[in-house]
């Protein structure tokens, strides 16, 4: 593993995709830019899929400390749909090849109802970019 390489739980798959420059507070949107940037312009990047707080929750004012989100029942959620979907276990993968496995699995179902399964409960789902995004398959490279 990269010393840079960057590290999203698994529902941050799908916030790395949703993402139009809002968050939490500048710092949050300030560490958001640069990594969804990252993400959404190198085709070939690596990523290591953690069960905890990650790069993204870096600046988050949720996060309590190291692997503690306020959120904790929420954010597990997220993840255990993601995790599902895509039969995911921690390590390092392909961001573009698991964002297009994850987008297929999504549209495979009736409208967003697979989206709303996972996120529905977002507080930023009904304000973000996510479904269309996914529906058109914005950031696969």
């Amino acid at each position: 593993m990269r010393k840079d390489m960057i590290r999203l739980r698994p529902h941050h798959l799908l916030c790395t995709q949703g993402y139009s420059g809002k968050g939490y507070s500048d710092n949050f949107v300030s560490n958001m830019n640069e990594v969804v940037e990252r993400l959404r312009t190198n085709k070939d990047e690596q990523i290591e899929i953690v069960f905890t707080t990650d790069n993204l929750c870096k600046s988050c004012p949720s996060k309590l400390s190291d692997g503690i989100c306020e959120s904790d029942s929420k954010v597990l959620h997220f993840d255990q749909g993601v995790i599902d979907a895509l039969n995911l276990t921690e390590g390092t993968y392909s961001y573009q090849e698991l964002i297009s496995k994850l987008d297929t699995y999504l549209t495979s179902g009736k409208e967003d109802e697979r989206l709303k399964e996972i996120c529905g409960n977002c507080n930023w789902y009904p304000v973000s970019a996510c479904w269309k995004n996914i529906k058109t398959r914005k950031y696969i490279l």
